[in-house]
């Protein structure tokens, strides 16, 4: 399989995501420029990456413009037969924003900017990701401003009773404690997928725990688990 990373004009995660799926997991990597749209050379075994960053300078609402690239439509339509498509921090807001998945990420609950190592274990099996992680808590970093999912009260039921919550912030115990969630997420939530399974959005950046040399490699869980074929 092969991974194709889009990349916005103002997204800065696209070369550590290559590298963490090209150099640390050795897997294939096609980097796609946002006004290419012709992924045909991808299966429903690959796989779509959209990067942290701040597409288009995060003006308007933060992924609100990238939404319009021309290269999301073929991701929507990637998306929808059943091709796999991550989104790590901004990448997650440019999936909410273009309906793959629900609800929205808002400014921080202490409107500051975050950039730390949290912690965060998996909330649902039943899902790739899910059922790599298991239960073993992650430590990955996180780096935003507006990383505080949000949605209404039915959506967020329907996520919980679908389980589509992919991750929770928690402690070094795995434990949803008072100050674990580093930026007011209703239910503690780092991360979702929709209810296909195969569209998975997340704040926390695990490209960014792949690295031997960087003393943390549970982010390689997180990506390997999208290198096995559906």
């Amino acid at each position: 399989m092969k991974f194709g990373i889009v990349v916005f004009p103002g997204s800065n995660c696209d070369r550590d995501m290559m590298h963490a799926l090209q150099d640390d997991l050795k897997q294939e990597v096609v980097m796609l420029w946002h006004k290419d749209k012709d992924l045909s050379a991808f299966t429903t075994d690959d796989c779509i990456v959209l990067p942290g960053g701040f597409s288009y300078g995060d003006y308007l609402r933060c992924g609100a413009i990238a939404r319009f690239s021309p290269i999301m439509e073929s991701v929507i339509e990637f998306a929808n037969k059943g091709g796999k498509v991550l989104g790590v921090c901004n990448g997650f807001q440019v999936l909410c924003e273009s309906g793959l998945l629900p609800g929205a990420l808002l400014l921080n609950n202490h409107q500051k900017f975050v950039c730390k190592n949290i912690f965060m274990k998996s909330s649902n099996t039943g899902n790739r990701i899910g059922d790599a992680a298991g239960e073993k808590v992650l430590k990955i970093p996180v780096a935003h401003g507006e990383g505080r999912y949000y949605a209404d009260d039915a959506t967020i039921k329907e996520l919980e009773n679908n389980g589509q919550v992919l991750f929770r912030y928690c402690d070094e115990n795995g434990n949803n404690v008072t100050g674990a969630n580093p930026n007011g997420a209703v239910n503690d939530i780092a991360g979702i997928c929709n209810a296909g399974k195969n569209v998975f959005g997340m704040m926390p950046h695990p490209e960014r725990a792949c690295s031997e040399p960087l003393g943390n490699i549970d982010g390689r869980l997180i990506l390997a688990a999208l290198t096995n074929a559906n």
